[in-house]
């Protein structure tokens, strides 16, 4: 099986350092790495340091755009992406001495409709019985909520199978469409059943078995420090967080992706498959920028993943 990831709005990513973040005055950045980014091209990433292999397509445009290509390429993963007019966006990161993350994200290039076409004929051309698509992350200007759901329903017809990792108006209209795994967050399960907390991680499993009642095949749901839920139509359970040294959340959630399609087409059982999804997302944390961990690192966290079956 293929795994082919789809980022509709990539982004050079720019992480940075500095001792406190001081608003409305000067702050000088340090130790400034620049990174290939968006879901899609960092669940590639991840999939390529296990030792696996991607073809990771969506648009870019720009000089950034053509640097997200050079980057892809000197790592190693194939790509075919679109080539839009406007520019690539480019996002910045800033760490704070006490771990704090401040995100600044551009809005990204407006997709015009011709440009939208474009991309529907490659993944037909692309979609057949053996491939895994990952649709993630947020969608460009000119891109509605249900662009995801079109996207998984147009897969499901040449037999391929679909994962979403989304939020918001996207993800509850993609869900309609029953993309085979799904990864939200804590947050967004939550969002999209009208929710603003919970009192405990137990209390979710209800709502992932909903959802495997509507059709869905396989649920993670990360948690941060808290860990994740694994939910089947076989098996559910939970896989507390692993103490790491963390440097940066930035990627976790995506390279918590990148395991699950790299295990799924490896053949993994799903408890295997939760096994390598924990051990990547907490090697992902102790990383700068959106580096994927390396497959040394994964494999050496592997023994400390511990499950409490639901």
């Amino acid at each position: 099986m293929r795994v082919i990831t789809v980022t509709l709005n990539p982004a050079l990513d720019k992480t940075a350092s500095l001792e406190r973040l001081r608003p409305g005055e000067l702050n000088r950045l340090r130790d400034v790495v620049v990174d290939a980014g968006g879901k899609g091209i960092n669940v590639s990433k991840m999939i390529a340091a296990l030792g696996g292999e991607s073809l990771a397509t969506g648009f870019v445009g720009g000089g950034s755009g053509e640097e997200i290509i050079r980057s892809l390429s000197a790592i190693g993963i194939r790509h075919d992406f679109i080539r839009v007019a406007a520019a690539t966006r480019t996002n910045l990161k800033v760490l704070d001495r006490g771990g704090g993350l401040t995100e600044l994200n551009e809005p990204g290039p407006r997709i015009d409709s011709a440009e939208f076409r474009s991309l529907l004929e490659k993944l037909d051309a692309l979609a057949s019985s053996d491939a895994l698509f990952v649709f993630s992350g947020s969608l460009p200007d000119g891109l509605g909520p249900q662009t995801y759901a079109d996207m998984i329903r147009q897969v499901h017809q040449a037999g391929a199978k679909a994962f979403l990792d989304a939020d918001g108006a996207s993800f509850a209209q993609a869900l309609v469409a029953k993309p085979d795994f799904i990864k939200p967050n804590r947050f967004e399960l939550l969002q999209y059943f009208g929710l603003d907390s919970d009192d405990g991680t137990e209390d979710l499993l209800p709502f992932c078995r909903g959802l495997l009642d509507k059709g869905i095949g396989r649920i993670a749901v990360s948690m941060g420090d808290k860990g994740a839920l694994f939910v089947s139509h076989e098996d559910a359970f939970l896989c507390p967080g692993l103490a790491v040294s963390a440097r940066s959340s930035v990627g976790a959630g995506d390279s918590m992706v990148g395991a699950i399609a790299h295990a799924a087409v490896s053949g993994l059982s799903w408890r295997d498959t939760a096994s390598l999804a924990m051990a990547a997302s907490a090697g992902a944390v102790t990383t700068v920028g959106t580096k994927p961990p390396s497959r040394e690192l994964v494999d050496g966290l592997l023994p400390r993943v511990r499950f409490t079956a639901l």
